[in-house]
């Protein structure tokens, strides 16, 4: 692969993991109700939600959901009902981050990582990203050292730039600031996720 084709992968990978959603919202939580540590499990099995999404279009996940759109729109309802499930938990708010932050409960490190993944794995916005955009870079990639350029891509630009927002918000300074704000965090990714998953279900 040309080094101006990776570079535009690069722009439009990093465009999308810095495009605010869902995704933020998630590592924001378990950043602050877990930790650093926390909130780098969640960001890396973002990621890995990501290269899968990567590595199923490079086998032609594209073709067949242009070709199947049941298909296409029976991941978007899934993904829906599980964004507008998340945004119900942190409306309640009741054993959701605010109230773990008072009671000093900690998330596991476990239950970050599946979250994280399931975010990625069940957001119609990353799908559609990648069978509307990333596809057009198949044709590019005929070898096999160039595919997995293109799947390792995505999946390393999301990991390092949600470890980066995890490192920025678990600072001392940052981290006082979100637990004193933690209902309203909770409130605010709440309606949010339900937002988004409105939108999905009008759109399919």
């Amino acid at each position: 692969m040309a080094f101006s084709a990776w570079l535009s992968l690069f722009t439009i990978c990093l465009l999308g993991a810095m495009s605010p959603g869902p995704s933020l919202a998630m590592v924001t939580k378990h950043t602050l109700a877990g930790g650093r540590l926390n909130g780098i499990a969640t960001a890396w099995a973002h990621a890995l939600g990501i290269g899968m999404y990567a590595f199923l279009t490079i086998i032609g996940l594209s073709i067949v959901l242009q070709k199947a759109q049941w298909l296409f729109q029976a991941i978007s309802l899934v993904g829906a009902v599980y964004l507008a499930y998340l945004g119900w938990k942190a409306l309640r708010s009741q054993g959701g981050v605010a109230a773990n932050v008072a009671r000093g409960v900690r998330i596991s490190v476990w239950q970050s990582a599946k979250e994280g993944l399931m975010i990625s794995m069940l957001n119609p916005k990353i799908a559609l990203f990648f069978t509307a955009l990333f596809s057009q870079f198949i044709t590019l990639s005929h070898d096999v050292t160039s595919r997995m350029i293109v799947v390792m891509t995505p999946l390393i630009v999301d990991g390092l730039w949600y470890t980066f927002l995890t490192l920025l918000f678990s600072s001392a300074a940052v981290l006082t600031r979100l637990k004193r704000k933690a209902v309203l965090i909770d409130r605010i990714s709440g309606v949010v996720l339900i937002a988004l998953a409105c939108r999905v279900v009008v759109n399919i």
